[in-house]
């Protein structure tokens, strides 16, 4: 008998042996419920989490079956003390439950009598209760629903939502079939979302998350409000609708800075919906505007704070959260199963490229060394400046211009953090430059140029790190960033990944300043795409001026 692939460790990691023949259905097993943390050439590292075994529960998924997958796929046996441990958190999901009482409304309960009365207790809780009706039982305020329950989950007894969702006004809204098709992944995500009811999909950037968005609205039949990033984002998503869907461009209302549109299928940014006026946020009468039927948040994982309490008054609408990493920088990813739902898809970013539905990636850090001058203003400067300094240093202007010589025959973006080191490489590639303060119309210009080939180079701002569609670009050229976001690698590496019509590989550059802060963030930002699969060839500046000459 073939010993296992899986070894498990009471400290709640998995290894993974990815060469092991039983690897890929081990995998599948376990990543219904445990978290992958790193995934480099031979050994992959999954981690157990209270987060992870809940979102198990809420799709489905018993203890018996983790344990089972457990025991089955493990070389060693698994320690006992981590297989209670499993069963026991696993139990807390469930015990307490949300239902919509024929007379008194939305209440609370349980089956655990003992569970009950501590969390009743609890001084958060309290003031979201009405009054008790019996043992097992208590009224809760119906606009309290979500602030409840992300409550609830901070304190470790996650409730089930059996309240349902009101239907929303409803709206004819119809795929067209003329030459495109879900792929299966894609059917498999809408139906994980449509049997949960609320929760979130996981896909790669370039694996069609707009496109289960359409399909989900399809399913629903209803008006539907969407919530995307920013002004262009909201625009492509209303090309593709027209495009994918019977959706009218009369049925389709944009809301942002420029325009206040409201329709039966409603587009708005993140920035407008959260600005304020004398401390108040001044478009929270958009999400009663309708009776919508269903949410649709882009890219969930950049929700700005604001956005969650708007979404706790939201608990009776169908809300579906889509993005390519749950990753939070600020660590809020409870707050997205809670408010938004919990995690119903997810898909490994390698599996969907070797079905052919992604580009092939190679990730390439180059290496830059400080100048003396450079090394003596680094090692005296203030520890804020000190990224700034690394990030910005005269040698990356010499080794993106050579990139960018060795790729001129491709697609190619140089992307960064700070503009006045972006205005100089702009200069000095004679390249349009789309930071902040670029109009909206210049950058749908500038971008649609970039897709049909007209303008080969673009440098780019963080503005460009999500909802852009470049679908030809095969070259990245990563010169700073914001600190050590993985969530923004993610995203930069994700301006590549739609398959090429030539199938060629995407080339993502991050170009580092040795021996420094900027070395050390460039390695937790590479963290993410190493538990994604890709590994960095990593070389020295040097050696690419070496081979031109």
């Amino acid at each position: 008998m073939t010993e296992g692939p899986l070894i498990v460790q009471s400290d709640k990691t998995l290894l993974l042996e990815v060469d092991h023949p039983a690897a890929r259905d081990c995998r599948r097993d376990i990543s219904a419920f445990a978290e992958l943390e790193r995934s480099p050439e031979h050994v992959h590292t999954y981690r157990l989490t209270p987060l992870g075994l809940w979102n198990a529960r809420a799709a489905g998924h018993d203890a018996e079956q983790v344990i089972d997958a457990l025991l089955t796929h493990s070389r060693y046996p698994v320690p006992h003390s981590l297989l209670v441990d499993v069963a026991e958190t696993m139990g807390r999901y469930g015990r307490l439950r949300l239902d919509q009482h024929p007379t008194h409304g939305l209440v609370l309960s349980s089956t655990d009598r003992g569970v009950f009365e501590e969390v009743l207790r609890a001084k958060r809780i309290a003031p979201l209760l009405g009054g008790r009706l019996g043992d097992d039982s208590v009224v809760v305020h119906p606009s309290e629903r979500g602030n409840l329950k992300q409550a609830l989950l901070k304190l470790g007894w996650p409730a089930e939502d059996f309240a349902g969702y009101v239907d929303g006004e409803a709206h004819p809204i119809g795929l067209r079939e003329d030459g495109w098709a879900l792929r299966p992944y894609q059917l498999e995500a809408v139906e994980s979302l449509w049997h949960g009811g609320s929760g979130v999909v996981v896909l790669p950037c370039g694996a069609g998350k707009t496109l289960v968005g359409a399909a989900a609205m399809a399913q629903a039949q209803t008006t539907t409000l969407i919530l995307v990033t920013n002004t262009v984002a909201a625009r492509q998503w209303k090309e593709e609708l027209l495009r994918r869907t019977t959706l009218t461009a009369d049925e389709i209302g944009e809301y942002s800075g420029a325009t206040k549109e409201v329709r039966p299928v409603t587009i708005a940014t993140y920035q407008v919906m959260t600005t304020r006026r004398k401390g108040v946020y001044a478009h929270l009468e958009l999400f009663d505007a309708r009776d919508w039927g269903l949410v649709i948040y882009d890219e969930v994982h950049l929700l700005p704070a604001p956005i969650f309490r708007m979404t706790a008054d939201l608990q009776a609408r169908r809300r579906f959260g889509l993005t390519a990493t749950l990753i939070r920088e600020d660590g809020r990813e409870g707050d997205v199963f809670s408010l938004i739902g919990p995690k119903r898809y997810d898909a490994p970013w390698k599996d969907i490229e070797n079905q052919g539905y992604i580009a092939p990636a190679e990730c390439i850090e180059v290496r830059v060394p400080l100048t003396d001058g450079e090394r003596f203003a680094y090692a005296t400067a203030e520890p804020e400046d000190r990224y700034r300094l690394a990030a910005s240093c005269e040698g990356k202007t010499a080794v993106v211009g050579q990139l960018v010589e060795q790729h001129r025959a491709e697609p190619t973006l140089v992307i960064g953090q700070y503009i006045d080191q972006l205005d100089e490489l702009a200069e000095q590639l004679a390249a349009p430059l789309i930071k902040g303060e670029t109009p909206v119309k210049e950058r749908e210009r500038l971008f649609a140029a970039f897709r049909c080939g007209d303008v080969p180079l673009l440098v780019v701002s963080k503005v460009a790190n999500f909802s852009v569609d470049l679908p030809e670009a095969s070259v990245a050229i990563q010169v700073s960033g914001t600190f050590g976001s993985r969530q923004e690698e993610a995203q930069r590496l994700g301006r590549l990944l739609r398959p090429k019509g030539d199938g060629r590989t995407a080339r993502f550059y991050s170009v580092v300043t040795r021996d420094t802060v900027d070395a050390d963030f460039a390695q937790h930002r590479q963290r993410f795409l190493a538990e994604q699969g890709y590994s960095y060839t990593i070389i020295d500046s040097d050696s690419l001026f070496a081979e031109d000459r």
